[in-house]
C-alpha cells in the first residue's frame, strides 16, 4: 500500500528535480567548455561581451576547469538518484529501488543530457558566455578537490597517468584552425600549412620520392666531364653513382666536391675517391622520421630502396619540404604543371600525380591502398600498361592515356562523367 506523501517527502522531490536542473545546467557547461576554442574565446573578448573574460580563462586551461564540472556533474547526479531511491523506497518498499532508477534514467537522459547539451551545441556562445563566470567561481572553491582526486587517480593508474588532464586532440586543432582562417585571424597560408604538418607525419617516403625513370645517375666509369655536363644538362647538384646497375649505388658525387677539383686542374681524378657515401632508406619509412634522421647525418640526399632491395627512387630534403610549403622552384626547374583543365569536367594531369589530389579535385574516392598515382591507379585497372588513346572507366571517372612514354605513362585526361542523380538535378 502506498503511503500519502508528507511534507518531507515533497521537499526530497523538490530537491531531486533541483538536482536535475543542476545537472542540465553542469551538462550544458561541459559543452560549451569543450567546443570553445582560444580564437573564439579571444573574439567574444574583444567584442567586449560580458562574461568573455571568464571564457578565454578557461579556453586557455580546459582540463582544470572540465575536471571541477565533471566532478561536480557526478556528485549531483549520484546525489539526486540516491534521494529519490529513499523516496521510492519508503512508498513503494520492494520496487521502489527499480521505479526510482528507470524514473531518473529518463529524466536525467531528457533534462540532463539530451536538452542542454544539445542547446549548447546550438547556441555555443550565449552558454559560454552565462556559464563561464559561474564555472570559474566553482573552480575556485573546489579546485584543489578536484587536483587532489586527479593525483590520487595518477598514483593508482598503471603508466604516468594524466597529470594535465585532458589533451587537445588532432581533429581540434584542425577545427581551430579553420575557424581562425574564416575569422581572418591567420591567412589562408597559414591554415594550409598547419593541416601539412599533421599530414607530414602520416605520408610515406614512395608517396614523394622521384621515382627510379626519373633519376639521373652516372656510371662509376665515368669522367669528371661527363659529371659535370649531367650537373649542368640538368640542374642538380648530387649525382648518383653506380656500378653496373642502377641497384648497385655506390656513391653520391656533389658538384661542390666536383667543382673543386676541376678548379685545380685535377680532371681525372676517379670518382671513387671524390663520391660520397650513400644513405639508403626504405620507401616505407615516414617522410618526418627522415627529414630529422637526414639533419642529424648532414645529408641532402637519400636512396629509397623496395621490400626487395631493388633501388625504387630517391628523395631530397627539398622533397620533404615541399609536403610543407609548396612547390619549391629555383631557376632551373622547368615549370610543368601538374594539373591543366581542359573544360569544366575534364583535366589534363601528370601521372605520377597522387590520387589523393585526385580525389580533392574532383570530390571523388578513387582508390588508393595499393596505387599512390594516378598512373598506377590506371595500370592496375587495366591489368597492363596501356597504350597511348586506350581509356579506362572507374565509377564516373574516365581515365585515358594521352601520353604513355615506354612503360610509363606520362599524361593522363581525366573526365568526370555526371552520374543519373546528378543529370536529373541538372535538368531540375
Amino acid at each position: 500500500m502506498i503511503a500519502a506523501l508528507g511534507a518531507l517527502d515533497w521537499l526530497e522531490i523538490a530537491a531531486v528535480g533541483g538536482l536535475i536542473l543542476l545537472a542540465g545546467v553542469l551538462a550544458a557547461a561541459e559543452t560549451s567548455i569543450t567546443r570553445m576554442n582560444r580564437v573564439r574565446a579571444y573574439h567574444l573578448r574583444d567584442e567586449g561581451r560580458r562574461g568573455a573574460r571568464a571564457v578565454v580563462r578557461i579556453a586557455e586551461s580546459p582540463a582544470e576547469y572540465l575536471n571541477v564540472v565533471l566532478l561536480l556533474t557526478l556528485f549531483v547526479l549520484l546525489g539526486g538518484t540516491t534521494l529519490a531511491t529513499v523516496v521510492a523506497i519508503r512508498h513503494l518498499h520492494q520496487i521502489g529501488e527499480w521505479v526510482a532508477t528507470g524514473a531518473m534514467t529518463i529524466l536525467l537522459f531528457v533534462f540532463a543530457e539530451v536538452t542542454p547539451k544539445t542547446f549548447a551545441v546550438q547556441y555555443t556562445d550565449r552558454v559560454a558566455l552565462r556559464l563561464a563566470p559561474i564555472v570559474v567561481g566553482i573552480t575556485v572553491a573546489i579546485g584543489p578537490v578536484a587536483k587532489f582526486l586527479i593525483k590520487f587517480a595518477n598514483v593508482i593508474m598503471p603508466g604516468k597517468g594524466l597529470p594535465q588532464g585532458p589533451f587537445v586532440t588532432e581533429q581540434e586543432i584542425r577545427a581551430m584552425a579553420e575557424m581562425a582562417s574564416e575569422e581572418e585571424v591567420i591567412e589562408e597560408g597559414e591554415k594550409e600549412l598547419i593541416h601539412s604538418i599533421f599530414e607530414f607525419g602520416d605520408t610515406l617516403v614512395r608517396e614523394v620520392m622521384v621515382p627510379r625513370p626519373d633519376i639521373v645517375a652516372a656510371p662509376i666509369n665515368s669522367s669528371m666531364r661527363q659529371i659535370l655536363d649531367l650537373v649542368l644538362r640538368h640542374g642538380f647538384s648530387r649525382i648518383p653513382v653506380y656500378r653496373n646497375t642502377l641497384d648497385e649505388i655506390v656513391g653520391v658525387v656533389y658538384a661542390k666536391d666536383l667543382l673543386r677539383h676541376l678548379h685545380a686542374g685535377k680532371e681525372n681524378v676517379p670518382l671513387d675517391t671524390i663520391m660520397r657515401e650513400p644513405f639508403f632508406v626504405p620507401e616505407t619509412k615516414k617522410i618526418d622520421d627522415l627529414l630529422r634522421e637526414m639533419q642529424a647525418r648532414r645529408v641532402h640526399i637519400a636512396i629509397v630502396t623496395d621490400e626487395y632491395g631493388s633501388v625504387a627512387g630517391l628523395v631530397t630534403i627539398e622533397d620533404l619540404l615541399e609536403e610543407l610549403v609548396g612547390e619549391i622552384a629555383d631557376e632551373y626547374d622547368r615549370e610543368e604543371p601538374q594539373i591543366e583543365p581542359v573544360d569544366e569536367q575534364t583535366y589534363r594531369v601528370n601521372g605520377r600525380l597522387s590520387i589523393d589530389d585526385v580525389n580533392e579535385l574532383l570530390d571523388v574516392k578513387l582508390p588508393h591502398e595499393e596505387w599512390d598515382t594516378v598512373a598506377g591507379l590506371m595500370n592496375e585497372l587495366l591489368g597492363a600498361v596501356p597504350t597511348q588513346g586506350e581509356t579506362v572507366t572507374y565509377d564516373n571517372i574516365t581515365l585515358t592515356a594521352e601520353k604513355v612514354q615506354g612503360r610509363r605513362i606520362a599524361k593522363i585526361l581525366i573526365r568526370k562523367v555526371a552520374s543519373e542523380e546528378e543529370a536529373e538535378q541538372a535538368v531540375e
